[in-house]
């Protein structure tokens, strides 16, 4: 079983690496394969034979059944006609709703939409106006209530960077085929108040315990975390506590994890066992043993059901309920069968779940504690068998917390040693408790045991050492580091344990790529409407732009910039570069000087920008400045000392334009500038515009690439940084066929994702889409 298991989670894994699904009669010859294999499995009993051939099976039906499914959910998919056009549409809210800084988010399943031909679930935003002067109402919604929208759909898309986040894979796990928005100023009419079937009334209890806890906590703190412990709703836990939580190794604590639902499943097994040994008639219909066992597994079940059936939650469940059947059919199960299994029925019920972090470091460190020897803990032995876990999981798993975070926490044994009793016994049992009962003491008690808790989680994150942060290793690393932590924490008697350090040396020592002397390498990430460039060469980096802002609390420096910075080693900026002033450049510039040393900021900025207080050295951007990194010139075209001093300049004929230079090729970056700003570069360098590559003025609006300017810098490589379905209709059409009659090649980010171009031997260009394309991204147009 164990093998078996083993392969499927390789060939579930492996599906989920495929740039297109296998065809069904490519899937129908595996299932052939697969039952070859069973037969060959009966014919041969060599122990190692059959082992292999157990995995070879396992292999065969977990990407042979991954690929089923995964057909089955791409068939539910936006026709591309029903894509950007209104559709009335009625259905059910089938989720929580999410408070947005502008309106609200929420699932919808949709039961009629007219003649067109809808996914059953999508995502919709409903907000409030884009501006507070386009503020208008909404009504409030609730989970599981009925409406009739009129709704603008589009197919699943996401940022597409290296190390980034993936938004369409995060969508297709959750069966959300379609996202969208309500279309303001039509009319939108509540149907009916509860749509009566169980999973929207499940929604709507969970809902009425979030208010539940609002109610009692309207200005709490830390009434998110306590949210999250009860019902698994995560969205109300601030940005800034996520980074303590993730700099001290608490996050898995902070949401309904396998071990609070061990703790909820525990104790309700304890009183159900106590209690029906009291009772001599109930024991001798069932034993008591097995009436605790079936106690806890229901107890297990509610929970997972109330907190929304998260992977550590499914784990724990699963395991759970190999134990008590063990336990009723009197037979005996090992860990790591019952580890197993839970494995397998996770895969079978959700392929997709190799996509998640949480999958891999759950049951990761469950294996880990049954590898050292700790499945059953010996109340003699709590203390030694407590430091024996925390070394073997802190140890353990940062392998998988340098591949997925480039991160691991050094003071997480200890912030684990105070929080999990705390949280776990203590926090856990008080927040379902206040959750589900009519007074609030359980609450308030719960809260203050995390205003005593938060404190020495942010001294702990506060430490300069708390965190051992590097550049994402080489994949080829991972296999030897698992092996060499599995050599490390093997039983006494093993030979030359110390060994296993050597396998971790290629994790750790190797170093991160970068361009020889002389070279220079552009990325111009996907950050949506909005830039952000980043300039290597041999010695130095550079950042032009910081993309935009989003909300409060999340832009492109957070969530693209920063990760991009610290997974590529790249420790401290040489030079911060923002164009101008609009959000869509600047956004996300103060998340990076809070974030990564920066040597100088150079800017068009006021004098009196927020930003401008954040870097400790700050230059003008100004026509004439220039400076070269290991035989790589820069330059500043634009603008002069004329157009600050002229106060009808605008922003966007102020944005800095800077030419770089490297090996007999050159770049030219040129922010929001129009055609009058073209112009005037024309005027004063003429054929010294002439560039390999061009970021193109203004995300290719109308206003901007004059066919003088076009004509003049003639790029070889036009680049357009921009978002998807953009409201400003970013790139206009005859801006793009202007590059293309010149033969430019043009690259999109909308459609190509990040693009990397090196100025090596040549000029080649890569993109992020085609290098790391899968089955379930959207294709370029």
């Amino acid at each position: 079983m164990r093998g078996a298991v083993l392969g499927l989670v390789m060939g579930s894994w492996l599906l989920q690496r495929q740039p297109q699904l296998p065809a069904w009669g490519e899937i129908a010859a595996l299932f052939v394969v697969a039952a070859v294999l069973a037969g060959l499995w009966k014919i041969r009993r060599a122990a190692l034979f059959r082992l292999g051939i157990t995995v070879l099976l396992g292999a065969a039906v977990g990407y042979g059944w991954a690929a089923v499914l995964a057909h089955h959910r791409l068939s539910d998919s936006l026709p591309s006609q029903w894509e950007g056009r209104d559709v009335a549409v009625t259905g059910v809210i089938a989720g929580l709703p999410q408070p947005l800084e502008r309106g609200v988010r929420f699932l919808f399943d949709i039961e009629a939409s007219g003649e067109a031909r809808l996914p059953r679930r999508v995502q919709l935003s409903w907000y409030n106006g884009l501006a507070p002067e386009e503020f208008q109402d909404i009504a409030p919604v609730r989970a599981g209530e009925r409406w009739r929208f009129t709704v603008r759909l589009r197919r699943p898309r996401g940022l597409a960077n290296p190390h980034g986040f993936d938004y369409e894979a995060w969508l297709l796990e959750r069966g959300i085929r379609a996202t969208g928005y309500v279309r303001p100023g039509v009319e939108a009419r509540r149907v009916d108040t509860l749509a009566m079937r169980p999973g929207y009334l499940l929604e709507r209890l969970r809902e009425r315990v979030r208010e539940r806890f609002w109610d009692a906590l309207p200005s709490g703190r830390h009434t998110g975390v306590l949210i999250a412990l009860a019902i698994g709703e995560q969205s109300a836990i601030a940005a800034p506590q996520w980074q303590v939580f993730a700099r001290t190794g608490v996050s898995h604590l902070m949401s309904i994890s396998g071990l609070h639902v061990t703790m909820v499943s525990g104790l309700f097994a304890w009183l159900v066992f106590a209690l029906w040994c009291r009772v001599p008639r109930l024991a001798l219909r069932l034993p008591a043993q097995k009436a605790a066992a079936l106690a806890g597994f229901a107890a297990a079940f509610s929970y997972c059901l109330i907190s929304g059936f998260a992977v550590p939650a499914q784990r724990t469940l699963y395991m759970i309920g190999a134990v008590a059947l063990a336990l009723v059919l009197q037979r005996a199960g090992s860990p790591s069968r019952v580890l197993s299994a839970a494995l397998g029925l996770v895969l079978i019920l959700d392929p997709w779940a190799v996509l998640a972090p949480g999958f891999w470091l759950s049951f990761g460190a469950v294996a880990l504690i049954f590898y050292v020897g700790v499945a059953r803990p010996e109340p003699r032995r709590l203390l030694a068998q407590w430091g024996v876990v925390q070394w073997a999981v802190t140890l353990g798993l940062a392998p998988l917390l340098l591949i997925l975070f480039q991160q691991v926490s050094i003071v997480s044994p200890l912030a684990n040693a105070v929080a999990i009793p705390l949280v776990s016994f203590a926090v856990t049992p008080l927040a379902l408790l206040g959750g589900f009962l009519p007074f609030d003491m359980p609450l308030l008690l719960g809260h203050t045991l995390l205003e005593w808790l938060m404190p020495f989680l942010d001294w702990l994150a506060t430490l300069e050492t708390a965190v051992w942060q590097q550049h994402a290793p080489a994949p080829w690393t991972l296999p030897l580091a698992l092996a060499g932590i599995l050599w490390l924490l093997a039983p006494r008697g093993v030979p030359s344990r110390s060994v296993g350090l050597v396998l971790l040396i290629p994790m750790f020592a190797q170093a991160p790529a970068r361009p020889a002397a002389g070279e220079l390498w552009l990325t111009f990430l996907d950050v949506g409407q909005g830039t952000a460039v980043v300039a290597r060469t041999r010695g130095h980096a550079m950042l032009y732009d910081a993309g935009p802002a989003w909300s409060l609390e999340a832009d492109a420096g957070s969530r693209v910039v920063v990760p991009y910075l610290r997974a590529e080693g790249i420790g401290r900026l040489d030079a911060l570069v923002i164009s101008q002033e609009d959000a869509d450049h600047s956004g996300g510039a103060r998340t990076v000087l809070e974030s990564i040393p920066v040597g100088q900021l150079i800017t068009s900025l006021p004098r009196d920008h927020p930003v401008q207080a954040l870097a400790p050295y700050r230059l003008p951007c100004q026509a004439g400045r220039a400076w070269e990194w290991d035989s790589v010139r820069f330059t500043v075209l634009h603008p002069s000392q004329a157009h600050y001093a002229n106060p009808w300049t605008s922003i966007n004929e102020r944005s800095c334009v800077l030419r770089i230079e490297a090996l007999g090729a050159s770049a030219l970056l040129a922010g929001d500038i129009g055609s009058k700003t073209e112009l005037e570069l024309l005027a004063r360098h003429g054929a010294a515009l002439k560039a390999d590559v061009l970021l193109v003025p203004h995300h290719g609006s109308g206003s901007s690439s004059s066919s003088a300017f076009v004509e003049a810098v003639a790029p070889a490589h036009a680049v357009f940084s921009l978002g998807y379905g953009n409201r400003y209709r970013h790139p206009h059409p005859q801006v793009v066929a202007r590059y293309a009659a010149a033969g430019s090649a043009i690259e999109r980010s909308d459609q190509r994702g990040a693009i990397t171009v090196r100025f090596a031997r040549g000029v080649s260009v890569q993109s992020h889409r085609d290098e790391a394309r899968r089955y379930w991204h959207a294709r370029a147009l």
